[in-house]
């Protein structure tokens, strides 16, 4: 029922695959990932999806690119710290700021610093994309009620169809997660399984890198 509410009102149309894909991972950090750290949350099952993803993007040449958080010091304070205080211990050359391992990210692949949710704020990435003529963002990483779904709200305001696979995405909690990933799939991406992102990926995207 609620379905069908958006879809009267012209919500929830289906996004239409380019060509060009390129996959944007949203820090998908140690301090987000460790459960150990203050910031952290087990995202194990998320994180290994994302690794499987990009098993198949680096096969076949397709543009992947890593964000973390990471702040200077006191000097970089932003406004955003006096609603979430606990992310000014994410400390440029800290273990926290470090993509997670399991990623395996290479010395060839981009990773943007921001100090803000969205990947597209205060970064290059929108010229970067530019660059590589990407027409489909394929956004994974953390957390979905945070900095995905800023990420996905500014990469369709850019001008990018957007995709965000299910399994690769999480959150700390799971009426946030649930919540955020059908407001996007309705109004600014295609919420997709993962598997149906790699026969995307595998049968109809070509190279862009």
């Amino acid at each position: 029922m609620l379905k069908t509410r958006y879809a009267d009102a012209g919500f929830g149309r289906r996004v239409r695959r380019g060509e060009r894909p390129a996959v944007v991972v949203v820090d998908f950090s140690i301090g987000f990932t460790d459960p150990d750290l203050p910031t952290g949350a087990d995202m194990s099952a998320e994180v290994e999806a994302c690794s499987t993803l990009l098993r198949l993007a680096r096969e076949r040449d397709i543009p992947r690119i890593f964000t973390t958080i990471a702040y200077d010091g006191p000097q970089d304070e932003v406004a955003w710290w006096d609603k979430a205080p606990g992310l000014s211990a994410l400390v440029t050359g800290s273990r926290a700021v470090e993509m997670d391992p399991r990623l395996g990210v290479r010395a060839d692949e981009a990773c943007l610093v921001k100090k803000g949710p969205s990947a597209f704020h205060g970064t290059d990435l929108a010229g970067w994309l530019t660059a590589r003529r990407v027409d489909t963002l394929i956004v994974c990483g953390a957390t979905t009620s945070g900095c995905v779904r800023a990420t996905v709200v500014d990469a369709v305001q850019a001008g990018f169809r957007t995709l965000v696979p299910r399994e690769c995405v999480a959150d700390r909690a799971r009426p946030p997660h649930e919540a955020s990933l059908f407001d996007m799939d309705q109004k600014y991406a295609d919420v997709l399984s993962l598997d149906e992102t790699l026969a995307y990926l595998a049968g109809g995207a070509g190279k862009t890198g």
